[in-house]
């Protein structure tokens, strides 16, 4: 059998529809997408990057272990987009050279969902 993977379109939890909305779009640039509006449910996309989110009222951030790679070719452009939109940068993701050959950084969402970002050198 041959069969060919396309996409992958993560599903993190979010408290607040609106503030998860409002993050996505204003700060780090992302559109929502989808047809239909459901109350407990938000899908973002950016290029070819979809997010899904489910709504979870009761999730306690500082227990949310949701993360998400992200990878991109232009880390040093998307970096300082982020900067400029006054989007936190997490205190220990600064953009960097890490051992293991990627340039990232990361930000956390309100939820607590990590993003980091990367690009191969």
């Amino acid at each position: 059998m041959a069969f060919t993977l396309t996409d992958i379109h993560p599903k993190l939890p979010m408290r607040n529809k609106q503030i998860t909305r409002e993050f996505y779009t204003k700060q780090l640039g992302f559109k929502e997408f989808g047809r239909a509006d459901f109350d407990d449910y938000l899908m973002i996309q950016k290029d070819r990057i979809q997010i899904h989110f489910f709504e979870f009222k009761d999730l306690d951030p500082t227990q949310n272990y949701g993360q998400v790679y992200i990878r991109t070719d232009h880390i040093e452009e998307l970096y300082q987009f982020f900067l400029e939109n006054k989007t936190e940068i997490h205190p220990n993701g600064k953009l960097e050279i890490k051992p293991w050959g990627q340039k990232e950084f990361s930000i956390l969402d309100p939820d607590f969902n990590l993003l980091t970002f990367g690009q191969g050198v």
